[in-house]
C-alpha cells in the first residue's frame, strides 16, 4: 500500500521502519543524519563557484571570491606579517591590512597622501572567509605560541604533563635525561686542521642510585635523535661499548643494560609523535619538565657541572669566556681532540663517577643505614637490585636499536645501497640480486643507523623484530668508524672547495677554448694562403700554355 502511494521501493521503506523503531518511535527519528553531511575534516575542492551558502544579496554585492591556493598563500603571508607579531593586532586589523596590501586596484592622491583603491566588493575575500581559514589552519596551541612566544606560553598556557618526584622504590624507577653543550672545540678525524664545533653530551642517570646508565656524545643540538641514542645506550652492553673507544673494563664496573619504568626529560627532546614508540613498545612512562626549570632535573644537571669541573683544566680548545679580548689568541685554534677521543674522556669521567664518587648529600633510608651501604653509585645500584629489584626492564639490544635508533630511507642502486652518498652491501642484497635489478630501476628501503659509527647501517626485517647489518663497500672504507657529522662535514668541505675552484676552472676552460680557436684561425689563414698561391700558380701556368699554343704570323716565325 505504502509502496503504491509513495512510489518508494520495499527496501527503502524497510530501512525507514528500522530507523523509526531503533530511534524511539518518534517523528524526528526519520530526520536525515545531518552529522554525516559536509565531509567534516576533508579539504574542500575549489571550483569556479564559491563554497558555502550563497550570499543573501548576491545580486547587489556579487557572489563572492573563490578561496584558491593563491588566496590562501596571501592569507598565510598576511598572518605572519600582521598577526603573529609582538604587536598583537586583532584579526580584524590584520584583515584590513591584508586588503590594503594585496587587494588593490589602483592608488589615488588626496592632499598629497597616497591612498589605495580596493578591488570591487565581489573580488575581495570577506572577514568571515579569512577567519574561517585561520581557525581551520592553526591549532589553539600554535595560535598562542605565535602570538605570545614560546617562553610566555610555557609559563601561562602550557599543559602540565610532568609530576613531582614521588617515592623511588629502587633502581629503574626513574631515569633523568638531559643534554649540555661541552665547553670545548673538537677537530675532525679526517683532518685535524678542521674544527668541527662543540659536542653535545647526553647523560641518563638513575635517580635512586645516581648511577650513570646511558651516555651519548654527538655534534647535533639537543634533539630527539640525541635522546634516543642515549636511551639506546642504556640497554646496550657497556663492556663492548667502552671497547669501541679503547677502554677495557669488567662487567662489574658498569653493569647497566636496562630501561626504566619512568623517564624524566625536557619537553624539547621527548615531545611529539616519536615518543609513542617509548610508550607502546617499552611500556615506559614519560614525564616532561617545563622550560626554564632546570631544578626539576637537579641530579643530572649537577652531574654536568661535575664533568666540566673535571675535564676543563686539561683539555685544549676549552671555551674561555674571558679570553675574547682584542689581541688574545683564539682558543678555538687550540682544538686538538676528535669526537672519538673526547667521548673516551667522558666515558672515563662516567666510570669514575659510578665506581668511586662518594655522594655526600645522598638521603639514605633506615634499611641502607642498617646494611651500611657505601654511598657510591655502583654500590647503591647493587644494593637496590638485591633488595628492591622489580622496576628494571630488560630488552634485547636488537629490539631497542630497531625502535630507538634514527630511521631513514636508503636507495638501492647498481653501485650499492646508497645512504648520504655512502654505499653499503649486505648478504641478503647479494643473495637476492638487488644490485642487478637496480640497473633497470632503483628503489628505496627503510633503514636504521647509528650516527656514532657509519661503518654499518641496519635493514629491518619485514616483521620488524630483527635486522640485517649492511657494511660499507671496500672502496668506501674512508668512512669506517666515522660519525655522521664528520662525514657530512667532509661532504660540505668538498662542496666548498669545488665551488671555490669553479671560477678558476671556468676561466681555464675559456682560456683553453681561446687557445684552440687561435690555433684553428691560424691554420685557416695558412690554408687560405696556400689556396691563393696555388690559384695564382695555376692561372699563370694556364696563361703560359695558352700563349704557347697561339700560332704566330709567317713573317714573325721566319724571324
Amino acid at each position: 500500500m505504502a509502496m503504491e502511494k509513495t512510489g518508494k521501493t520495499k527496501r527503502l521503506l524497510y530501512k525507514y521502519m528500522v530507523q523509526y523503531w531503533q530511534r524511539g518511535k518518534v517523528k524526528n527519528a526519520l530526520l536525515p543524519d545531518y552529522q554525516n553531511s559536509g565531509g567534516k575534516g576533508k579539504e574542500k575542492t575549489c571550483t569556479d563557484k564559491k563554497n558555502g551558502r550563497p550570499r543573501r544579496f548576491a545580486t547587489i554585492t556579487g557572489e563572492g571570491i573563490v578561496i584558491t591556493d593563491e588566496i590562501k598563500r596571501i592569507f598565510e603571508v598576511s598572518v605572519k606579517r600582521f598577526y603573529h607579531t609582538a604587536k598583537k593586532n586583532p584579526l580584524t586589523t590584520t584583515y584590513e591590512q591584508m586588503l590594503k596590501t594585496f587587494f588593490v586596484a589602483d592608488y589615488r592622491y588626496d592632499n598629497g597622501v597616497k591612498k589605495p583603491i580596493l578591488l570591487e566588493q565581489d573580488k575581495l575575500p570577506t572577514l568571515r572567509q579569512f577567519r574561517y581559514w585561520y581557525e581551520k589552519t592553526y591549532q589553539s596551541e600554535e595560535k598562542l605560541r605565535k602570538r605570545k612566544g614560546d617562553r610566555k606560553y610555557e609559563l601561562e598556557d602550557r599543559a602540565v604533563l610532568g609530576t613531582s618526584v614521588g617515592e623511588l622504590y629502587g633502581p629503574g624507577t626513574k631515569y633523568q635525561i638531559d643534554a649540555t653543550v661541552a665547553d670545548v672545540y673538537l677537530v675532525s678525524s679526517f683532518n685535524r686542521n678542521w674544527i668541527i664545533g662543540r659536542p653535545v653530551i647526553y647523560v641518563v642517570i638513575d635517580v635512586f642510585s645516581r648511577m650513570v646508565v646511558g651516555l651519548y656524545v654527538g655534534l647535533e643540538g639537543p634533539s630527539w635523535l640525541g635522546a634516543m641514542m642515549a636511551l639506546a645506550n642504556t640497554a646496550s652492553d657497556k663492556v663492548s661499548y667502552c671497547k669501541q673507544y679503547g677502554i677495557e673494563i669488567t662487567k662489574d664496573e658498569w653493569d647497566c643494560h636496562y630501561l626504566p619504568q619512568t623517564i624524566l626529560a625536557d619537553r624539547g627532546e621527548l615531545e611529539g609523535y616519536n615518543i609513542e614508540r617509548l610508550i607502546s613498545v617499552f611500556n615506559m612512562k614519560v614525564e616532561n619538565t617545563p622550560p626554564y626549570r632546570a631544578d626539576w632535573k637537579g641530579i643530572v644537571e649537577q652531574h654536568f657541572k661535575t664533568i666540566h669541573t673535571k675535564v676543563k683544566p686539561f683539555l685544549p680548545g676549552i671555551v674561555d669566556r674571558d679570553a675574547m679580548v682584542r689581541g688574545d689568541r683564539d682558543y678555538r685554534l687550540d682544538a686538538t681532540l676528535t669526537l672519538e677521543e673526547f667521548t673516551s674522556v667522558i666515558i672515563r669521567c662516567v666510570l669514575y663517577h659510578n665506581n668511586h664518587h662518594w655522594l655526600k648529600h645522598y638521603n639514605q633510608d633506615e634499611m641502607m643505614i642498617q646494611d651500611e651501604v657505601p654511598l657510591i653509585p655502583r654500590e647503591l645500584w647493587k644494593w637496590g637490585i638485591k633488595n628492591r629489584s622489580g622496576k628494571l626492564r630488560s630488552y634485547s639490544e636488537d629490539i631497542v636499536k630497531l625502535n630507538l635508533l634514527p630511521t631513514a630511507k636508503a636507495r638501492v642502486t647498481y653501485k650499492g645501497i646508497e645512504f648520504k652518498k655512502m654505499r653499503y652491501s649486505s648478504e641478503r642484497a647479494l643473495k637476492e640480486g638487488w644490485f642487478e635489478e637496480a640497473r633497470q630501476k632503483s628503489w628505496q628501503i627503510p633503514i636504521c643507523y647509528d650516527p656514532r659509527n657509519m661503518s654499518h647501517i641496519y635493514l629491518p626485517s619485514e616483521d620488524g623484530r630483527s635486522y640485517e647489518v649492511a657494511t660499507l663497500l671496500d672502496h668506501q672504507k674512508k668512512y669506517h668508524g666515522k660519525t655522521i657529522e664528520e662525514v657530512e662535514y667532509l661532504f660540505a668541505y668538498e662542496t666548498l672547495k669545488h665551488q671555490e675552484y669553479a671560477h678558476e676552472e671556468i676561466q681555464q676552460k675559456v682560456d683553453l677554448a681561446s687557445d684552440i680557436e687561435h690555433i684553428v684561425q691560424k691554420a685557416k689563414k695558412l690554408v687560405d694562403q696556400c689556396k691563393l698561391s696555388l690559384y695564382f700558380r695555376t692561372k699563370k701556368t694556364l696563361f703560359c700554355t695558352f700563349l704557347r699554343n697561339i700560332p704566330l704570323p709567317l713573317s714573325e716565325r721566319m724571324c
